[in-house]
Formats: C-alpha cells, structure tokens, sequence
C-alpha cells in the first residue's frame, strides 16, 4: 500500500522507513530514521548510516505526517 504526503507518494509497508517514522512519533520516540528489512523487530534493523537519502525522506515523511496529524499513544 502507499500514502501520498506533501506531493509524494511512500510505500507505507509494515517495517519500512514511512511506517517506522510515523510509529516512532505515534509513540512519541525521537527522530532516529532506521527500517526493518521486513516485519518490525522480525528482521533485520537497516540503520541511519545504512540508509540510502531517500529512505531517510521517506522515514522524515512519515515522521511528520504523524506530527501534523497529531496521532499520538494515549498512555
């Protein structure tokens, strides 16, 4: 499946880079861009400095597309 934000449109899998940004601030975590090969924490973690630009766009685009909806875990 896909989303469009700002224009663009990002693959939003489970585990990738748009997924884990909009989870992260979901979740309120910090911006730390990373993604999981497949399924969250069932593959391998591709971290920032194995990240290509445009993965850490794509993490940065789901990242504030939460932040601007204002999605967050009611604890």
């Amino acid at each position: 499946m896909t989303v469009m934000f700002q224009g663009v449109e990002y693959d939003d899998r489970h585990g990738g880079p748009f997924d884990r940004g909009d989870a992260d601030s979901y979740y309120g975590r910090k911006f730390y861009p990373h993604y999981f090969v497949s399924g969250t924490n069932t593959s391998p973690m591709i971290r920032t400095d194995e990240m290509t630009e445009e993965e850490i766009s794509a993490y940065r685009a789901g990242y504030e597309h939460n932040e601007q909806n204002g999605f967050k875990k009611d604890w």
